[in-house]
């Protein structure tokens, strides 16, 4: 009988959290108290990122077996139940995040991390604007958290040589054109190095952006119920 592919994973490390990435499927990723609950957390929420896949038409896996392939140190940001951006860049990426991305690999981060920003705009345009205070520690209502998102994916997008100014979060054409700018640079053949000088390499914006994108998709879900 032949084993399920596991899924490769990334551990950021620090002595009061963890932070779990799936380092296939950008934006798949969450934190615990420990490793193991940061995989657990990771494990619990597959339901929630298959149909993020689905829409980019990509296979998910059917049955979730992790395999940690890399840990690197977390620092401030990991704390706060972020991946790690402020440290020096190979401090904070795996090391499969450094590799060639040839063009079909380009295409799938681009489908998926595009996938990511269609769910988003999904969920916000079911949201009410005033979201419910709860146990996510949200503040934040609607119109903020997609402003919010759309600013982080500006200065992000500087990261890849992408500079534009942060669009209104009614102007979806310069939404777009921000989005667009970043899928053509994730989708790009790449050797693995950052785009630019003291910038990400494509692999690992795509797991920044789409993490951020879906987990404030997903606050917004849990906000919104009732």
């Amino acid at each position: 009988m032949i084993s399920p592919r596991r899924i490769a994973v990334c551990l950021e490390v620090t002595p009061k959290q963890a932070f779990a990435s799936a380092l296939d499927w950008p934006g798949w990723c969450r934190a615990g108290r420990d490793e193991g609950g940061a995989l657990a957390a990771l494990a619990s929420y597959a339901g929630r990122y298959a149909p993020v896949a689905e829409r980019a038409e990509v296979g998910f896996p059917t049955t979730v077996a992790f395999d940690v392939v890399d840990r690197v140190p977390g620092g401030p940001a990991t704390a706060f139940a972020a991946p790690e951006c402020r440290r020096p860049f190979p401090q904070v990426t795996a090391e499969a995040e450094r590799a060639k991305v040839t063009p079909a690999a380009g295409r799938r981060l681009a489908g998926l991390v595009t996938a990511a920003w269609a769910t988003f705009d999904e969920v916000a345009a079911a949201s009410p604007a005033e979201l419910r205070k709860g146990p996510r520690g949200g503040v934040r209502n609607r119109d903020e958290l997609i402003d919010h998102v759309i600013g982080a994916e500006t200065a992000y997008a500087r990261k890849l040589g992408v500079k534009l100014k942060q669009p209104a979060i009614d102007d979806i054409a310069a939404i777009e054109e921000v989005r667009e700018a970043i899928a053509a640079v994730l989708g790009a053949p790449s050797d693995g190095s950052p785009v630019v000088p003291t910038g990400w390499t494509t692999r690992y914006a795509a797991r920044r952006i789409a993490w951020h994108v879906l987990e404030h998709a997903w606050e917004m879900q849990d906000r919104a119920e009732s």
